[in-house]
């Protein structure tokens, strides 16, 4: 009888690690993220469809997982193991779409219910109604078949898995589910395909997960058999795999023929080797307990690395948001600076101060000013976006989707006419433009005059108040005009509220314009409490064992 660790506080610490560890992302493209997201993807397999129901189930029956490239004939095997045709085999390759688990009728309500595999809807015959070639039901869900046969032993589940190099990508993402949900890992290679790579990183897998392993050595030629078999165990051995139970097929008829059966000789050492795990109960418990503790001590190296491309993705993300916040303070700060200046007042805005009051109205002359004061504001976010493009083209993270602008045209030519930022500036600066000339109504209406129709016109206090503010010296006149026509007093303070009013709706253009480019970093929700977690998960898990 198989004594597992089925304590409620371990269950519950892995029920945490697990979420844990689902709630990490990467979605920054940094040269770690697609193996981070692999190992993630790995790691929940192994909880979800093998450690946690082992541990709540160690009575269950035994599943070993048949894996290997395309055309290794693990179908052939499978089939040959259970004495009947229940996996198709075949030369056309890619053969196994579907996976097949066979178990004894007796123990088919172990796989049944989603105890194990529970991503994979179950179908019960051969082929289903809707159910297509390449394993996806009528509604996109993945299948598992489940066979029965009374010629298999009570207590052993063989599961035929896809191609692990499959031209299906999502087939190949299943394969490797599906070894994750193993207590034995059966994998299968040829005499010609051997030292191929794909088999080798499984291999080494199940070696650094401490796994309980076999392999299977097929389709070998009669005359080179002992040849093979010599180098293939060298392969073995200096991988640190040499104690690995290994057979050997030998190459027969019924091997390339699509019959889908072997003599029973022919696979008689690994059916024996089988079955002495499932019963002989020593056998039984070593077999479960090394491939479920060898993987809670893998999360003892598999934990802290997910935590570290968590941390990865989190400084990326700091030094994305750091080179926003750099560019939009220097633009601020130099805006600041070209606005005490007087840059405001140039081009059109300085050539209708000049004419005015002769040759242009208070309007026409708060027009040009507002136009000017907009002019100034797009190029700080302009020159604030490339800098931040010159600066993230340096970082790999930057290369998600929808971070760089690619250039101010590319980028004004993606938006609608109502959210450019021309359009967004256009209407902070008409609000600017508005309250400035309700403040100067404010302070004509407060104006103490007996004759009030001596009262100077508020838009000529606005005019006025404008180009003062936005003039620097070259409004000097602007600011005594100002104060001849409200007086010292009133114009002193009706400048210190304009002054205010114009930081202000300079603070919200810049901030709104960074926060904007900042939004599609934020989306991604990249923070750096996901580290914490996972190692604090993985330290209550360790004091459980």
């Amino acid at each position: 009888m198989v004594t597992l660790d089925v304590r409620p506080q371990l269950l519950d610490a892995l029920s945490a690690l697990r979420e844990r560890v689902a709630a990490a992302r990467f979605p920054l493209p940094l040269p770690g993220a697609p193996r981070a997201r692999t190992n993630r993807d790995e790691l929940l397999a192994q909880l979800d469809d093998y450690l946690v129901p082992r541990l709540r189930a160690p009575e269950a029956p035994l599943l070993a997982v048949v894996g290997g490239s395309t055309g290794a004939g693990k179908s052939t095997l499978v089939n040959s193991l259970v004495g009947q045709q229940v996996s198709e085999a075949g030369v056309l390759r890619p053969t196994t779409r579907t996976p097949v688990l066979v178990c004894h009728p007796e123990d088919q309500h172990w796989f049944s219910g989603m105890r194990v595999l529970p991503q994979l809807t179950r179908v019960w015959v051969r082929r289903r109604e809707g159910e297509g070639a390449d394993g996806v039901g009528p509604d996109g869900e993945r299948l598992l078949r489940v066979e029965t046969a009374d010629t298999l032993p009570r207590g052993l589940a063989l599961l035929d898995a896809p191609d692990i190099d499959s031209l299906v990508a999502d087939n190949r993402v299943l394969a490797a589910e599906l070894i994750c949900a193993a207590d034995v890992w059966v994998m299968v290679t040829t005499a010609s395909r051997y030292a191929d790579a794909v088999p080798w990183h499984l291999l080494r897998t199940a070696k650094e997960h401490d796994a309980t392993l076999v392999t299977v050595l097929d389709r070998v030629p009669h005359q080179v058999v002992g040849e093979v078999s010599r180098q293939y165990g060298a392969l073995l051995t200096k991988a640190g795999l040499g104690d690995v139970p290994r057979f050997t097929v030998p190459e027969l008829p019924e091997s390339a023929g699509g019959g889908g059966l072997l003599p029973a000789t022919a696979v008689e050492p690994l059916r024996v080797w089988l079955e002495h795990r499932v019963q002989e109960p020593s056998s039984r418990k070593q077999a479960i307990e090394r491939t479920a503790y060898g993987v809670l001590a893998s999360l003892n190296a598999r934990m802290p690395e997910l935590a570290a491309a968590v941390a990865a993705q989190y400084a990326a993300a700091l030094r994305l948001t750091s080179a926003v916040d750099d560019a939009y303070e220097c633009e601020h700060a130099r805006v600041r600076e070209r606005l005490q200046a007087g840059a405001a007042l140039a081009g059109d805005a300085l050539k209708r101060w000049r004419a005015y009051p002769l040759d242009c109205g208070p309007g026409e002359l708060l027009d040009a000013i507002a136009e000017s004061l907009e002019a100034l504001l797009l190029c700080a976010v302009t020159a604030a976006d490339e800098r931040i493009d010159n600066a993230w083209r340096r970082e790999p993270a930057a290369q998600a989707p929808g971070l760089l602008h690619h250039g101010r045209r590319a980028e004004t030519a993606l938006y609608e006419d109502d959210d450019s930022p021309e359009h967004r500036i256009g209407v902070a600066v008409r609000r600017w433009r508005r309250e400035l000339e309700e403040h100067a109504e404010d302070e004509v209406r407060a104006l103490d005059r007996a004759d009030k129709s001596a009262l100077p016109d508020a838009e000529v206090v606005a005019a006025l108040l404008a180009t003062a503010l936005l003039g620097g010296r070259r409004a000097r006149t602007a600011g005594e005009t100002l104060a001849e026509r409200i007086g010292a007093h009133g114009a002193l303070r009706l400048r210190d509220r304009g002054g205010r009013l114009l930081t202000d709706y300079l603070d919200k253009v810049l901030g709104a314009e960074r926060e904007r480019r900042l939004a599609p970093l934020d989306a991604l929700d990249v923070n750096p409490e996901p580290q914490a977690e996972l190692i604090a998960a993985l330290s209550v898990l360790q004091k459980e064992r």
